[in-house]
């Protein structure tokens, strides 16, 4: 009868534990990820406005770059924006619908995130092992097709994996150990069987990982293979310059999911796993727009004519 009650309770609202609960460093941890979203915004915003205002970088690959920095965007926006919230009030909640739409909009962008990187990593190769062809395999309508396909296969899968978390039965438990709405976290509150539902986050968590990485690598063993038949060594720094931002990306990306979901059992933890969540939720969206500015000179041979030309109107 007790078990019956309580799975009758309806859940209108969770509780996010946060990073922290300590009182101390919350307007701390405040000041510091306020400081890492604004340049969030900042970095992406400008590639994305620099990429559509310079006609320099009208090719496939700064298109790209363009989406990765709008997804990196919004995938931030979608977490950073509520926790930076829940450091300075004394109830750090979220409601049903609202938990809902963030686990679905972070699933979404994550997802996408990884096939984009992918899509970039062929772009590379196409570039490198087939300069020749790049403009008749890249043509607008493919970058089209390559861009639309991660986007409405990542929101088809985030959707199938939001309305299923959100069918179980959560009883009377509501608070989430995360400073977001995620799975992991959400199963544990359940009181439903869950192996069903882990099973397929298994599956498609392991499929999108596994093909997206499979694409890089392979892309990147064509791509070295290429640069070392290149005879010139400023041929070979020449061609191995235009990956360098990209390889630098994928390399902190991947390195973080590997380091969160293949460390051993007995060392994972709800603690690392906000540690690791932290950095490529909120540090990665950060650092990609001075990876791709800093390491690439046609980003700031464009920058400095855009600064060049707002000296000119002052």
């Amino acid at each position: 009868m007790a078990d019956s009650n309580r799975s009758k309770t309806v859940i209108k609202e969770f509780i996010l534990l946060g990073i922290t609960d300590r009182p101390d460093l919350q307007i701390p941890l405040f000041v510091v990820f306020l400081l890492i979203y604004v340049f969030t915004l900042t970095g992406n915003l400008g590639i994305i406005i620099l990429i559509r205002t310079d006609s320099h970088l009208r090719t496939p690959m700064y298109f790209f770059l363009s989406h990765l920095a709008f997804v990196d965007l919004c995938y931030s926006s979608v977490i950073a924006p509520k926790m930076l919230g829940n450091f300075l009030a004394a109830k750090k909640t979220i409601s049903y619908n609202a938990c809902a739409a963030q686990l679905g909009c972070f699933l979404t962008f994550m997802t996408t995130e990884f096939f984009l990187l992918a899509v970039m990593a062929y772009d590379r190769y196409v570039a490198i092992c087939n300069p020749l062809l790049y403009q008749t395999i890249m043509s607008q309508k493919v970058c089209i097709q390559l861009i639309a396909a991660p986007y409405i296969y990542s929101f088809g899968v985030a959707l199938f994996h939001t309305i299923v978390t959100f069918r179980l039965s959560f009883c009377s438990a509501n608070v989430i150990n995360h400073f977001y709405c995620d799975d992991v976290p959400l199963l544990a509150l359940s009181c439903s069987d869950t192996s069903t539902k882990q099973i397929l986050i298994y599956v498609f968590a392991g499929f999108g990982f596994i093909c997206s990485l499979l694409i890089v690598l392979i892309s990147y063993i064509y791509i070295l293979s290429a640069i070392l038949r290149i005879s010139s060594a400023q041929g070979r720094h020449k061609a191995f310059s235009t990956c360098v931002s990209h390889l630098t990306a994928v390399t902190i990306f991947y390195g973080t999911l590997i380091f969160m979901y293949l460390q051993p059992r007995t060392n994972h933890s709800l603690e690392t796993d906000k540690i690791a969540s932290v950095f490529y939720t909120l540090v990665i969206p950060m650092l990609n727009p001075l990876i791709y500015s800093l390491r690439n000179k046609e980003v700031k041979d464009a920058l400095k004519r855009k600064a060049e030309r707002i000296l000119v109107v002052l």
